[in-house]
Parts: C-alpha cells; structure tokens; sequence
C-alpha cells in the first residue's frame, strides 16, 4: 500500500494546502508506505534513518487526526507524545510540526533540559496536541506533577537505536507505563538490533512494519575514504585535509567528529589557532550555546563543527559536503549515522576516516556492518603503510574481501565526490 501523490493522500485540505506551498509532489518511500497505514490507526514499526522523511511520515497523519478532531486538551496532558533521544532532534521535529501545521489549530510545546523549566511548566498548564520530549526532562516534569500521560492518544518513539546507545531504556520503560492503553503507536529506528525489536513487540500492538534505507544504502552513496595514521598525526592530517576543502570551487560546510567531549574541545581550538573557524557542540554546552554554534555553521560563519555523536544527531543541514572521522567511533552504527550528515537529499558528499592502531577493531566492525571495504587514501604525508597492511591482513583472515587502495590527495582545485557522546540523561 503506497502513495503515487501527496494528491492521492486523504489528507485534511489544511495538510494539502501547505503541501503545495512547500512544492511537495511526491513523497519519500517511507511517506507512501506508511503514511496510508498510520491514517488507518495501524501501529508502525519503521527501520529507516535519519533524512528519509520519516518525520513528515508521521507528523502529517498526526495533524491529520487533530484536525478531524478538534478536542480540547485536558490541563497538563497531550494528546500526542513524541520522544526524542536529544535536544536537537527534539527541536527539529517540534520545526517539522509546526511547518506542516501551519493552518491547522493546535498547541504544541517542547521539553527538553539544558533551560529553565519555567516555560515548559507553563505551556503544559492548559494541556498541549503536541508535546516533543526528552525522556529524562520529561520524567522531572512528571514527577513534579507538571505533565499527566494518560490522555495520549498518539506516540512516538522515535530513534530508538540511539535512545538506547544513550542509556534510556529504564527511562523509556517507565514513560510507557504511564501511556494509556488505547493509542496509536509509533516506533522507528535506523536498525533493528535484537533489543530494539524486543522494546517494539512490547509497545506496539499487530504492528504494520516499513524498512526503507537499510544501513549499506546510505553510505554506499557516500565517497568513502579510510586514512591510516598515527594517532599523533591525525591533526596535521586533517588540517591538510581541511586546506583542500577551503580551496575547492564550491565550498561547503564540514563535521569533524571526536570520541569525547574533551577532544572535541581541544580539537576546535586548535583548528580556530591553525586559522580554520571552528565551534564544538557536545553534551556539555549549554542549550544557548550549542543553538548559538549550530546557527553560525549554517550560516557558514563557522564552516567547520567539531562534534561528539550524541550532539551531532540532530544536525540536519544539506550544505555538509564533508564529514570527518577524526576518531573513530567504538559503535560500528554511529559511523552510518555520522557520514549520513553529509549526501542530504541528493547531494553529493565525502567521509574521510582517520585510523590508528587502537582503531583498527573499530574499522573492522564498521566494514562488517556496512557489508564493503573502505577505499584507503595513502596520498598524503602522514600515511602508515604498516599500519594498512596489519587490517589488510585482518581483512582477509575474516574473509571481508582484498581492499581497493589507492591515493587521492586533499581537494585543492574542485571539490571531490565525495563513541564520542556522553551516556547521560538530556535534562
């Protein structure tokens, strides 16, 4: 069951209405499937990643039921639950319900940590249609007698895979309980790990599934490159790198990642010393901060971000031709998450990983879980033959296959084709 059309969708004409302001025709993969189904009050179980659409997928049948059902919400309570792993993700999907609802009536407020409470307090006194939600802000609200669940009639878990990296499963559990028995349901994930699949058959009721974008796909479309290189090299190396990038014809923004909040503070300030204009986001930032660096890197006032996973998650901003791994990270799914910031929505994008010796498991466990081997550029100063041979070797014995190799320089006259966060609570 798909959709040809956003016009062939039963949509609220308000829904349609902006639609075509938008110059919204077809819809995305996920959008066909499961659009029809959640309009029929299917639960859904959805595997697909962040940039296919899946917001749109459920916030347009969302809006869709408030419209046709213009009910008053009770004080403290909503009547749609998104839970959102963290802050950006979270205000990111609160811009997409407004965007889309822009001529239906409904209230929606955002909670989140990282600010004062006072305003989250305030806009639930009257009751919200929507509440976008951090789990481990949402629970102090809670607790406090701020928020009451028991009238949700919508709710949706979404990027589950990374709720759980970041520890909320407890957290997640426990708002659950709180959830009426009568609801429509929602839950998507960009992989279905085993535990995924467990927490899912115990939300969802006779769920309707959807995969769109297995993991290969993604970065399959992405030029990928691994540089082998010693740990204390890998800082030349990327300002080398990012050299290439400064000079290309047609500049774009670039995400540096780093394992740890530390490193990507110490990594940004010495790329500012080196003359590259750079900002940090991660865990520790204030929320002021973090939105004060994410607005300068899109707008291109600071062309380079230096970001830990966990606050790069929500970072959705087409112009990112580059991604670097400057550390690799230690969970094989967050680097198919980490260089899908970059090819957004048909553009063309690069992702260069730095490898050293203590990285060179990670490297393996990225290839199984991306089913292909990572071409290697050697074409630079710092490149450690040894090194390259040592997971050629390794490759092979685990029957991954002979790797492509070859040298492609820093971009200097066109632009190329192309576990860091912090396991805490988003209060």
């Amino acid at each position: 069951m798909t959709a040809p059309s956003f016009e062939a969708l039963p949509l609220a004409a308000p829904l349609h209405r902006v639609l075509r302001e938008l110059n919204y025709t077809t819809p995305s993969p996920i959008q066909a499937q499961a659009i029809p189904l959640l309009l029929e009050g299917r639960d859904l179980l959805g595997c697909a990643q962040t940039g296919t659409g899946k917001t749109a997928s459920f916030a347009l049948p969302i809006l869709h039921a408030l419209h046709s059902n213009l009910a008053k919400p009770k004080p403290k309570t909503c009547r749609t639950l998104v839970l959102a792993p963290t802050r950006e993700l979270a205000m990111q999907v609160g811009k997409s319900f407004s965007t889309y609802g822009k001529y239906v009536p409904f209230r929606q407020t955002l909670i989140y940590g990282g600010v004062g409470q006072v305003p989250q307090v305030q806009a639930m006194r009257q009751g919200v249609d929507v509440l976008v939600a951090c789990p481990g802000r949402l629970l102090d609200l809670i607790d406090q007698g701020h928020v009451d669940l028991s009238h949700v009639e919508f709710f949706v878990l979404d990027e589950v895979d990374r709720m759980l990296d970041m520890g909320f499963l407890r957290d997640v559990k426990r708002i659950v309980s709180l959830l009426p028995a009568k609801r429509q349901s929602l839950f998507f994930s960009a992989t279905l790990a085993p535990n995924i699949v467990e927490l899912a058959n115990n939300i969802l009721r006779d769920p309707a599934h959807v995969s769109i974008t297995p993991e290969t796909t993604t970065a399959e479309k992405i030029d990928q490159q691994v540089c082998f290189v010693s740990k204390e090299s890998k800082r030349p190396l990327l300002e080398e790198l990012l050299r290439g990038q400064a000079n290309a014809s047609a500049q774009k923004l670039t995400i540096v990642f780093s394992r740890t909040k530390h490193g990507a503070n110490k990594l940004a300030k010495s790329l500012c010393a080196a003359g590259f204009p750079s900002d940090a986001i991660h865990g520790n930032k204030s929320q002021a901060q973090r939105e004060k660096a994410l607005d300068r890197f899109k707008k291109g006032l600071t062309p380079i971000l230096v970001a830990t996973d966990v606050a790069a998650r929500g970072v959705d901003v087409k112009e990112v031709g580059l991604v670097v791994n400057f550390d690799l990270p230690n969970e094989p799914e967050a680097y198919v998450h980490r260089i899908g910031r970059t090819a957004r929505a048909g553009a063309e994008g690069r992702a260069v990983s730095f490898c050293s010796e203590e990285e060179l498991e990670y490297l393996r466990d990225i290839e199984k879980i991306i089913r292909m081997s990572i071409p290697r550029w050697d074409n630079h100063n710092w490149h450690e033959e040894a090194l390259a041979d040592r997971h050629l070797r390794g490759a092979r014995s685990s029957g991954a296959g002979p790797r492509p190799s070859g040298g492609r320089p820093p971009q200097r006259g066109g632009q190329r084709r192309g576990q860091g966060g912090n396991r805490q609570r988003s209060r």
